[in-house]
């Protein structure tokens, strides 16, 4: 790596630790993920630099986030979970549905054709919905772009507006004990090797594997006979922050710019996909068993990440919502593409006849 990349990445990751630092200082929520962010974002939009942030770092982060999700499953939350899976699928499915409605309304007053806007418009991965796209002879490009806002509003809005009305801050039991309780000379360190190499060698094989395999290898780690250790709260700020850099890095206000006036359009859609996910969240809270906030997060359109942590920081139950947070991904991105290319071709031909 040459002199440039070097002094590149450092200016990178002070931009970055200066807009969590300061996040944190003002008490916003998710300081350290949405301040770096946000201030590498604007750095790169108002100094015309590039920022340099290689994926391993971010990928590292992810990785260290699926290992700390992880760790809040045991043999509980498995026998818990069960219950509330078809009311959950019901409501995942509700949702997509009203994205998809919605998308579809709108390209009625705007130049946007109608497998675009859905496929800018679902709360799926960004990546993901741009590859299926692109099968249809959509505008990727747009679809990149309303996807961005649409992750942006969700990253903003939801984490601030649910720790608002859940204000009673709330420290799970994992977070206590990671606070006063880490040691360096704890060898049970050692086993979180597996998830890590796993994450590194499987991080392909499915939708966000990188933070996936590794939470998944940690749950059931966790709920056997071995006995993990926690992790320092210094290295969660250090995850938060390289995968906040990642996702800024990502964002360019010439993309922004190119979407136009549609952004605010799909901003609006955003927010109204937020305003229903919030009152499906209510329906699956008056329907089962789970708490409100916890209800509200798991069926949150997006950022699996942001919701668990909004959840550990509220009182909420970070298993429950990564568990469930987890099916809603894995159906968006396994089974929705797949119909909307079922059911645009099949438009396309009736539409030729």
């Amino acid at each position: 790596m040459g002199s440039t990349y070097v002094f590149r990445l450092l200016e990178t990751a002070v931009v970055g630790f200066i807009g969590g630092y300061l996040f944190s200082i003002i008490h916003l929520p998710l300081p350290w993920m949405l301040g770096s962010l946000t201030f590498v974002m604007v750095w790169q939009g108002l100094m015309k630099r590039k920022s340099y942030w290689p994926g391993s770092i971010k990928n590292s982060g992810l990785i260290i986030l699926g290992i700390y999700f992880g760790l809040y499953f045991s043999k509980e939350t498995f026998l818990t979970v069960g219950p509330y899976f078809l009311p959950y699928l019901i409501s995942t499915f509700l949702l997509i549905l009203f994205s998809i409605l919605l998308s579809s309304v709108v390209t009625r007053w705007i130049n946007v054709d109608k497998i675009t806007s859905a496929f800018g418009s679902i709360p799926g991965g960004i990546t993901e919905m741009v590859i299926a796209s692109e099968a249809l002879n959509a505008k990727s490009s747009f679809v990149l772009i309303f996807q961005t806002v649409r992750l942006l509003t969700v990253l903003f809005l939801v984490p601030s507006t649910i720790t608002y009305i859940f204000n009673e801050r709330s420290y799970s039991s994992y977070e206590w004990s990671t606070a006063t309780v880490f040691s360096f000379g704890n060898w049970n360190l050692l086993w979180f090797v597996i998830p890590v190499v796993m994450g590194i060698l499987f991080r392909n094989k499915l939708p966000a594997g990188t933070v996936i395999i590794p939470l998944i290898i940690t749950a059931l780690m966790n709920i056997s006979m071995i006995n993990l250790s926690i992790l320092p709260s210094f290295l969660l700020i250090l995850a938060q922050v390289a995968v906040g850099i990642g996702l800024g890095k990502n964002i360019s206000f010439s993309d922004l710019r190119l979407g136009g006036k549609y952004c605010f359009v799909y901003f609006g859609v955003s927010l109204a996909l937020i305003f229903v996910s919030f009152g499906l969240g209510g329906l699956l809270a008056h329907f089962t068993t789970l708490n409100l906030s916890t209800a509200i997060l798991s069926i949150a359109p997006g950022g699996l990440i942001e919701m668990v942590l909004t959840a550990s920081i509220i009182g909420g139950d970070p298993a429950i919502v990564s568990a469930l947070q987890l099916t809603r991904i894995l159906v968006i991105v396994m089974f929705v593409p797949s119909v909307l290319k079922w059911y645009f071709k099949k438009t396309e031909i009736q539409n030729a006849a």
